[in-house]
């Protein structure tokens, strides 16, 4: 059992170094960022839909959970939107930082939207995130518009494991994965279509591309969720979020090997990322030790 749980462990800690080279393709990819996410969720959708064919997943679900997906795949959509944009006008080392404020912006809807208690350390938190972002808007201040945009991605992120919470109880990860991102298709074609976007250049997309793009659908969004779900039953969610915060770190050091000068950046900036994922790491510390007192 010791080695089951080793072998997911190592298992998961792949998964997020992949989620981690997400940000790198992202800024490899040389498409803008609407027609990079929309060619990233048709491939995602089309894997998926294989996958659930061949397990014979069953795809059923009520016409009024349809809509609550949809909405739910644009949100997501929009988040990843949001995520590469920043990546295009910023870099990944910027884009990762603030996006790891995703934890801080969970706990100020949770209350919203769950009825809970504020919590007293969640706000003192908060206070750090925001001074660990002070540090990283004064020191690049010549990348404001991708921390903007980074954070409206970490906001939007918040926003979607929320919605998504109150559905993965009741549905499986195929089911949620292929209608949300089955929406993210469907409003983002709906916007290209009208804005007159889908022209013969919108398809003409270089061999390099389609390779990462590929990687970017394949790899990195339909095999790393299914990895990821199976890697939960085996570990705690204590373990799992952990881990996953690991992201960004991760994400860092490999733009920085990838893309190197470009990706180097102040000394304080550093400093104010270490504050911001040394807090949301912190923080989930704190959470595990109050489950089990109760």
């Amino acid at each position: 059992m010791q080695d089951v749980k080793l072998k997911n462990y190592l298992h998961l800690h792949f998964i997020v170094f992949i989620w981690g080279f997400t940000a790198v393709l992202g800024a490899l990819i040389t498409l803008d960022a609407l027609p990079l996410v929309w060619f990233r969720m048709c491939i995602a959708v089309g894997i998926i839909a294989i996958y659930a064919a061949i397990t014979r997943a069953s795809l059923k679900i009520p016409f009024k959970t349809l809509i609550g997906f949809l909405v739910a795949g644009l949100i997501i959509a929009l988040h990843w939107f949001t995520f590469f944009q920043a990546i295009k006008v910023s870099n990944v080392s910027v884009t990762l930082a603030c996006l790891s404020t995703g934890a801080f912006f969970t706990s100020l809807l949770e209350p919203i939207f769950f009825g809970r208690k504020v919590i007293l350390y969640e706000v003192l938190f908060g206070l750090l995130v925001i001074g660990g972002l002070y540090m990283i808007f004064h020191f690049e201040g010549n990348y404001l518009n991708g921390i903007l945009l980074a954070l409206s991605s970490a906001f939007l992120s918040a926003s979607f494991s929320i919605i998504n919470g109150k559905y993965a109880t009741q549905y499986s990860p195929v089911t949620i994965s292929f209608y949300e991102l089955l929406g993210g298709v469907f409003f983002f074609s709906l916007y290209l279509l009208f804005s007159g976007s889908f022209t013969p250049e919108f398809f003409m997309v270089s061999a390099n591309d389609w390779l990462w793009l590929f990687v970017l659908g394949s790899f990195c969004t339909a095999y790393a969720f299914i990895a990821s779900v199976h890697v939960m039953k085996y570990l705690t969610p204590y373990t799992v979020m952990l881990t996953i915060n690991m992201e960004p770190i991760y994400g860092i050091i490999l733009a920085l090997i990838v893309f190197k000068d470009t990706e180097k950046m102040s000394f304080w900036f550093y400093i104010g990322a270490a504050i911001i994922l040394s807090t949301v790491i912190i923080n989930g510390i704190l959470k595990n030790r109050t489950k089990k007192v109760k």
